[in-house]
C-alpha cells in the first residue's frame, strides 16, 4: 500500500431539513473544488429555533482528503 499524506479542512453545511443533509449538502459543495477526499468527521453540530422547532440544522464537519 502506497504511504499518504493527509489535508483537513473545516466547513459547515446547513439543511432546514436535517443533520444528515447538512452533512450531504456540506460533502457535495466541497467536491466541487476537492479532489482525493477520504473521510469526514463531524466535530460541531448546532440548529436554529423558531416558535419551539427546529428550524434549520448546522454541522460543522472536517473532511480528509489525500495530496498529490
Amino acid at each position: 500500500m502506497a504511504e499518504h499524506v493527509y489535508k483537513k479542512i473545516e466547513i459547515v453545511g446547513s439543511s432546514p431539513n436535517s443533520l444528515q443533509e447538512a452533512i450531504e449538502n456540506a460533502i457535495t459543495k466541497a467536491s466541487e473544488t476537492l479532489r482525493n477526499m477520504r473521510w469526514f468527521e463531524v466535530v460541531e453540530t448546532r440548529g436554529q429555533i423558531e416558535e419551539g422547532k427546529v428550524a434549520h440544522w448546522q454541522v460543522t464537519v472536517k473532511i480528509g482528503f489525500t495530496l498529490e
